[in-house]
């Protein structure tokens, strides 16, 4: 009887596989408050721990009668008992299920269980596994705590059971959601559909829009016909809104999405509205370091460039001409349909000065100001209407200029003759030496060609001499109209502060020069000398000869 109870426990030792790591069946046969009896058909009922078969609720999932699926440990002890664990064949188990989720892209619920470096830990069927933080969701998230404490779906993409490392994506369950949703409303969405959607994120350029598990994106531009400084002055997270496709690429996948156009376009005639120079009032929408828009009727806003809100400050600061919400004159300067731009200006609402003060003075009229600058090529003069004139350096004086500009003083009230007014170009011609009479020209009229004048010697060089004629007019000899006899240099002549008498050889009016000749002096006085002479010996002698050129005559 022993024998034949020995033969069939080791033929059923044959039937199952005895192998330690092996998964068999065993049977629960009881079951206390720590541990489980199971039956696996060995010599003896083997116990194992009874947390082994609870659940993440502390329950105990398992009852007597129960066949269960458990890891042979060991099959003898130091005690003469096998060991049998659940831990371990739930494990297997578990293993082979993700391989086959692996396999076949079928998701698998997980739980996160920890934050770590980039990304977290998820239990997934009782095994660590990690969820990088690029495969959360199709946008980065900085914050996951609506994923915490339930359990999500996610998907297999590395199982390495030997380095016991699993890697999930939720990411990759919500791209294939989408696809599927997004091939579903592909079908149904066209170009100038009007659709229903909610605002998902807000961007400085714009929005996206579900779709209903499709995205779009209503770009700022296409929000209103108004300018508008950033989307959330329109819209917030959450709302429901009416948009309009206005492109579809079902290739790429992209959606664009437009409200304004949901109207009619206040552009299309614009340019019969608000013809080039039409006045009209507005309203400051925006402020900008280079000008100003103002709004004139429902979405359509011009822009007044800083050079043109003030006739007499190019490069105004806009914050310091108007406030938002102003309301200002304006004219309309430019118009550009196509591109919806309108060029206004606020200074041509105004007089302009510069036609005021034309209109005001003729050219030879005397004004007066003060210098507000002095440069090198000229005197800055401040005119009524805020306006400046120019007093250029060759109207300063009617010799050395430049050493009469250096005499004023910026703040000095001058006196000036105006020349001329160019209102386009926004240029007032002053002069100064226009208030007294050319002494060039007095002196030229006074002294023609020919004329024997004085003067006095103020600067001589090899080539010739300067002369003094008048404290305002000067000459020049040059050293070949010095003398008769040749020479090379004229400082071995004459000197400074010397006084002679030469001929005025030459006037040059343009360059305003005066050439002059001792030379052609003395030679006029020879000639005249040798005149004198021969008239003296041709001259009768005696009393008959006086008689006789009485008779002739």
């Amino acid at each position: 009887m022993t024998e034949n109870f020995k033969e069939l426990f080791e033929a059923s030792l044959q039937e199952t596989e005895m192998r330690v790591g092996k998964i068999i069946k065993a049977t629960v046969v009881a079951i206390d408050r720590e541990f489980a009896w199971v039956d696996a058909g060995l010599k003896s009922e083997s116990i194992v721990p009874l947390d082994q078969f609870k659940n993440d609720q502390g329950e105990v999932e398992v009852a007597v009668g129960d066949e269960i699926d458990v890891v042979l440990d060991a099959l003898d002890n130091s005690f003469g008992e096998t060991r049998l664990s659940r831990d371990k064949a739930k494990r297997i188990e578990a293993w082979s299920a993700l391989e086959q989720a692996c396999e076949t892209q079928e998701t698998v619920l997980g739980r996160i269980t920890n934050h770590v470096r980039g990304g977290y830990t998820v239990e997934v069927k009782g095994l660590r596994a990690f969820l990088p933080g690029s495969l959360v969701d199709v946008r980065p998230l900085r914050d996951v705590s609506h994923l915490e404490d339930k359990d999500i779906d996610l998907k297999i993409v590395k199982l390495d059971a030997k380095r016991n490392n699993i890697v999930v994506s939720r990411r990759a369950v919500i791209e294939a959601e989408t696809q599927e949703d997004r091939d579903a409303l592909f079908e149904k969405l066209s170009e100038g559909a009007v659709v229903k959607g909610v605002v998902k994120n807000i961007t400085d350029f714009g929005a996206f829009i579900d779709l209903g598990g499709v995205d779009g994106l209503l770009h700022i531009t296409d929000m209103s016909w108004s300018r508008i400084k950033h989307p959330s002055d329109m819209l917030a997270l959450g709302d429901e809104i009416d948009v309009k496709i206005i492109k579809f690429d079902n290739d790429k996948g992209r959606i664009s999405l437009g409200i304004k156009q949901l109207g009619e376009d206040p552009w299309a005639n614009v340019a019969e509205e608000l013809a080039v120079g039409t006045k009209l009032m507005g309203t400051v929408t925006n402020i900008t370091d280079y000008g100003c828009f103002v709004k004139l009727k429902e979405g359509i806003e011009g822009l007044v460039h800083t050079s043109e809100m003030d006739w007499t400050n190019k490069n105004a600061n806009p914050h310091k001409i108007v406030t938002l919400g102003q309301e200002v004159e304006v004219m309309v300067l430019e118009v550009d349909a196509a591109r919806h731009r309108i060029s206004l200006g606020m200074k041509q609402c105004q007089i302009n000065p510069w036609k005021a003060f034309a209109d005001k003075h003729q050219p030879g009229d005397k004004v007066t100001g003060k210098i507000r600058s002095i440069t090198d090529f000229g005197i800055f003069i401040g005119l009524e209407g805020n306006i400046d004139g120019l007093v250029h350096i060759s109207d300063a004086a009617w010799n050395k200029p430049e050493e009469v500009v250096k005499q004023f003083k910026k703040g000095e009230d001058v006196e000036a003759v105006m020349l001329s007014v160019d209102i386009e170009r926004e240029r007032i011609a002053l002069g100064i030496k226009q208030l007294s009479e050319d002494p060039f020209t007095q002196f030229t009229a006074a002294n023609e060609k020919g004329a024997k004048v004085k003067g006095v010697i103020t600067n001589v060089q090899q080539n010739g001499a300067t002369v003094a004629l008048t404290p305002e007019v000067e000459g020049f000899i040059r050293v070949a109209d010095i003398a008769r006899e040749h020479t090379e240099d004229a400082r071995h002549i004459l000197k400074n502060g010397q006084e002679i008498e030469a001929r005025i050889t030459n006037i040059d009016t343009k360059r305003r020069s005066i050439n002059l000749s001792i030379k052609a002096l003395d030679e006029d006085v020879e000639k005249s000398a040798k005149a004198n002479y021969k008239a003296e010996q041709m001259a009768p002698t005696t009393i008959g000869d006086l008689i006789k050129e009485k008779l002739n005559k």
